[in-house]
């Protein structure tokens, strides 16, 4: 298992996340809360998330200050999630 990584480049989490065919996202009973908890919606569309826009999900990436906390690679079936963390 490789380490993660912490990204705050716009583009470069653009990336990672669409190359693994996620879509930007946030919690939708949070919507209201300083533009809500950013989430990312792989697969199929969770139906506690509500789709946003790549503008509006960096508008509160950065807002909030976070960074991506990102594994580049994983082995055997270990699956892990991105997460969101702050800078």
């Amino acid at each position: 298992m490789s380490e993660a990584g912490k990204l705050t480049d716009h583009a470069e989490i653009r990336k990672w996340i669409e190359a693994r065919k996620g879509r930007p996202a946030r919690v939708r009973a949070t919507a209201s809360d300083g533009g809500g908890i950013l989430r990312i919606d792989f697969c199929q569309p969770d139906q506690g998330l509500e789709p946003i826009d790549w503008e509006e999900f960096f508008d509160v990436f950065e807002k909030k200050g976070l960074a991506l906390l990102a594994q580049e690679s994983v082995t055997g079936d270990h699956v892990s999630f991105p997460r969101f963390v702050g800078r």
